[in-house]
């Protein structure tokens, strides 16, 4: 069954940059679609950013600061996150889109941003 495995989460000072990975288990001809969700206390949960193919897709929010990128050797997608904001705090959760497995999430990651 797909499983993902992230890794990268951490504490960074504000303005700071921080690059999540997401490994998954099953190759990435399999996959029709990956990103990464990010869920606060008390806020709604956010789509970040999807890469799909060749095309990404961000939430506003995050536009010109993030970049999900894909290394298909690894079967492993990056999300490389820079100008980090007091806001940016989170758990960051990546998901695979199967086309067999269906959507699969990674363990979450959190990511703590210092003043």
């Amino acid at each position: 069954q797909l499983q993902l495995v992230e890794s990268g989460g951490g504490l960074v000072q504000a303005g700071g940059s921080l690059t999540l990975s997401c490994a998954a288990s099953t190759s990435w001809f399999r996959i029709s679609a990956m990103g990464w969700y990010r869920q606060a206390p008390w806020k709604q949960r956010e789509l970040v950013a999807t890469i799909r193919g060749g095309s990404t897709d961000y939430a506003d929010s995050v536009k010109g600061r993030f970049t999900i990128t894909r290394d298909t050797a690894k079967n492993t997608v990056y999300l490389q996150m820079n100008s980090l904001k007091p806001e940016d705090p989170a758990v960051y959760y990546c998901y695979a889109d199967g086309f067999r497995s269906g959507v699969q999430w990674g363990q979450g990651t959190q990511v703590t941003v210092s003043s």
